[in-house]
């Protein structure tokens, strides 16, 4: 580019207020604007903002302890929850395993149910289907080590019940007087 389009660049697109530039090519640069003066604030000023400042660091501390302390009871509760659900299947897997025996039992022929608590129920375990494992196989062993716990079935819970026996009639000279006289008149009615 010629120095003649370039000074009628410069003229003609220097931004408002910027002189033109003059002269034929060369000269000096326009000088920088001077740096304008950094703002000052009072001393009062700069306490009350430094105060504002402080109250909402303190704001935030507080609700980040509040937040903290919040975070924490609700770990709290969850594990205290999850400690209770757990205490609670167990207790109910435990009912399921003695009403399981006691049906095992009875099918093996123990005599009193009262004889569970004598035996080892750590292989008896439920299983994830809900099924006890291990019932039979402590029963056998139950025969084995505490054979007096079974037995053959009292005949009051199986079998026929007795026959009722016939009454006797009662001689006459075993008979009270008042006996006697109800007998008797029993007898002249069953007559007529």
């Amino acid at each position: 580019m010629s120095p003649l389009m370039r000074n009628l660049m410069r003229r003609y697109m220097a931004p408002e207020g910027d002189p033109p530039t003059g002269g034929g090519g060369g000269g000096n640069p326009p000088a920088p604007a001077p740096a304008p003066a950094p703002e000052t604030f009072s001393k009062e000023y700069v306490h009350e903002l430094r105060k504002e400042n402080q109250g909402y660091r303190l704001k935030f501390q507080e609700s980040e302890g509040k937040a903290k302390a919040a975070e924490e009871a609700a770990s709290k509760a969850n594990t205290d929850a999850d400690a209770k659900v757990k205490a609670a299947q167990e207790a109910a897997d435990q009912r399921v395993i003695r009403a399981e025996l006691k049906a095992a039992a009875l099918k093996a022929g123990m005599v009193d149910l009262d004889g569970l608590k004598l035996a080892d129920l750590s292989g008896v375990k439920l299983n994830e289907a809900g099924e006890v494992e291990g019932a039979e196989a402590l029963m056998e062993a139950l025969k084995k080590s505490k054979p007096y716990l079974f037995g053959a079935p009292s005949t009051s819970t199986h079998g026929d019940p007795p026959k009722p026996k016939n009454p006797e009639a009662k001689k006459a000279t075993e008979m009270t007087e008042e006996e006697y006289r109800v007998a008797r008149e029993a007898a002249v009615r069953g007559k007529r």
